[in-house]
């Protein structure tokens, strides 16, 4: 059974956002391509090859990637565990125990404090995993809860 609980739904605008940024990125390569394909009169392939890759990465990293990676990540904290479910073709399920889960933090950069969201960061002595743009007011409590069930499995041991 997958976890219950969904990352907030305006993870999408902040992906979309982010998707729309490399893309740009790709699309100013692409107007250099054609720039210099035309001052030095170069073959109009590369114009081409560079409209269509700019084509696909918009489409990708500005529409399919972001609904697919907002379908797929769930979370749920348990007493004893977090389970952690995300990936985009390939789907990855981790269980982290309380017991060893050693800090948590929130964490909030340009795009996501633009629409209030945090990402809550839960660290082992291995890895460091990551709930990406909840609520913030849901990652506030959730780095509470997490960290008050961390300090009691510590001191149940």
């Amino acid at each position: 059974m997958e976890p219950r609980n969904r990352i907030s739904n305006k993870a999408l605008k902040v992906w979309r956002v982010s998707g729309i940024i490399r893309a740009a990125i790709c699309w100013i390569i692409t107007i250099a391509v054609l720039v210099v394909t035309i001052l030095f009169d170069w073959s109009y392939w590369a114009i081409g090859a560079a409209g269509i890759i700019s084509i696909v990465v918009t489409y990708i990293s500005v529409f399919l990637f972001p609904s697919m990676k907002w379908k797929r990540w769930r979370y749920e904290v348990r007493e004893k565990e977090i389970e952690i479910q995300s990936g985009l073709f390939i789907i990855k399920r981790t269980l982290v125990p309380m017991i060893r889960v050693q800090h948590v933090e929130t964490n909030q950069g340009p795009l996501l404090r633009k629409y209030q969201l945090a990402s809550v960061e839960i660290s082992t002595a291995a890895t460091t995993h990551e709930i990406p743009a909840l609520e913030l007011s849901e990652a506030d409590e959730l780095r509470f809860y997490i960290s008050k069930m961390a300090s009691v499995e510590e001191d149940d041991v």
